[in-house]
């Protein structure tokens, strides 16, 4: 059993960050979140999970699972349970009356619709983490892998030495130009995804006071060039509302937010004709865009005993409703592998600097990368094509809403009926396999 001085730093305190302590907290695994907030604080409003994400929770730790789904959010209506959003127009009536009207809906009788605040996760994923694990005010300016080690420096000027840093830092996150920089500067800045988005959350009360009965269910608004996403949240007690504008034009904010004036905000979606009752849900909305970044493009996951998880790897547009999904699945494969590496490596081996350890963090690494990349930018770019397909705009489909329906029931199988514990003993036998290998065999003399 490896001593207490391997430690894992995980730069970032978001999804797949947290998700990652969960993990090694559940194996036993020393490590230390640095977050350059002063506290946890979540990003955005709303979050969906699907299967997978319900499956990863549980893989990491069941308790995970069993809290979440004491505070999650389904549909309301008990003839809703397995929909995953309705579709409707945009424009005055909403579609009302045309021969689709009342079949909009997509899912699957194994998919139970789920969603939450995500305050509300992320207190409960902290709930799980030792607050002597965690470094706040702390932003990582560099990372150097030197010597066995990895030196973090930090913007207050101090300095930490790990033997694993995993970077689960954002799509902007500084990790990923450190991965791939040297190697492939071309994929190291995350690509605008030609829309932007504005957010709010309206009290259920008021939702169902503008919208009536069609808040207390997922919906998805569509029109050429612009959708709407609205879904009942905080056990049913407020509706989280996201209205998407498709934006050809090149972002030149320095951020990935800006603000506009109220009237900027309206004005983006009078050429649709939107339904009256949509304008006043989005005047409650806070006039800032929020523009859509994505990595359509990742060639690795890892440069020596640095590696990424969860958006600065693989972030996506919010489509298909499975980036979450992803950096949970993220947490649980790499918690596994390190798991191996932690469990089955002597201590006089792990714990201490040398070639023989980075080979096998690198393996760890290797393992880890196989089995999660492929699926992960496959969610980016099938991410994309959903997202196209809201704005009446997906290849083969355009806005025939028969067609457009038709999709949207056929694309999700692959993302929520994964086999999340085939990939568990997929990525423990690829480690077996790499470290059996004789360049392994020869320095360990049989010792894993």
């Amino acid at each position: 059993m490896a001593g207490s001085d391997f430690n894992v730093a995980i730069v970032g305190a978001g999804i797949g960050g947290l998700g990652l302590a969960i993990g090694l907290s559940h194996l036993n695994i020393p490590f230390t979140i640095y977050e350059a907030a002063p506290a946890f604080s979540a990003v955005g409003a709303g979050v969906g999970l699907g299967p997978n994400a319900l499956r990863s929770m549980d893989l990491i730790d069941h308790r995970f699972r069993d809290m979440y789904m004491n505070i999650a959010t389904g549909n309301l209506r008990p003839e809703k349970k397995h929909v995953m959003m309705e579709a409707m127009r945009m424009e005055e009536g909403l579609g009302e009356g045309e021969s689709w009207w009342g079949n909009g809906g997509w899912g699957a009788s194994y998919f139970e619709r789920t969603g939450a605040h995500r305050k509300d996760l992320l207190d409960i994923m902290t709930s799980f983490i030792d607050r002597g694990n965690v470094r706040f005010n702390v932003r990582v300016k560099e990372m150097k892998q030197n010597g066995g080690t990895v030196l973090l420096e930090f913007d207050n000027g101090e300095v930490a030495n790990h033997a694993v840093v995993v970077g689960c830092d954002g799509v902007k996150g500084f990790s990923r130009s450190v991965v791939l920089g040297e190697r492939y500067p071309d994929c190291v800045e995350p690509k605008y995804a030609d829309r932007y988005v504005y957010r709010t959350i309206v009290s259920m009360e008021d939702a169902k006071e503008i919208v009536g009965d069609l808040a207390t269910d997922a919906k998805m608004y569509i029109a050429k060039g612009a959708n709407f996403s609205t879904y009942p949240i905080s056990e049913g007690r407020a509706v989280n509302v996201v209205a998407f504008k498709e934006d050809k034009t090149q972002w030149t904010a320095p951020d990935t937010t800006y603000e506009v004036s109220k009237e900027q905000m309206l004005a983006d979606f009078e050429e649709f004709r939107i339904d009256s009752r949509l304008k006043r849900l989005l005047d409650r909305a806070q006039p800032v865009r929020w523009g859509v970044f994505h990595h359509p493009e990742t060639p690795t996951y890892y440069n020596s005993q640095i590696c990424l998880l969860g958006d600065v790897a693989h972030a996506g547009g919010p489509h298909q409703g499975g980036g979450a999904g992803q950096c949970l699945e993220d947490a649980l494969i790499l918690s596994r592998v390190l798991g191996k590496l932690f469990k089955s490596t002597p201590d006089d081996i792990l714990t201490k600097p040398s070639p023989l350890r980075t080979e096998l963090i690198e393996a760890a690494f290797e393992a880890y990368d196989e089995i999660r990349r492929p699926r992960a930018q496959k969610q980016v770019l099938t991410s994309e094509e959903c997202g196209n397909i809201y704005i009446l705009k997906g290849q083969g489909v355009g806005d025939d809403m028969s067609k457009v329906l038709e999709n949207l029931n056929s694309r999700f199988e692959w993302i929520w009926l994964h086999d999340l514990e085939g990939d568990v003993r997929k990525v423990e036998e690829r480690w077996d396999e790499i470290v059996g290998d004789s360049r392994f065999q020869s320095n360990l003399n049989g010792k894993i």
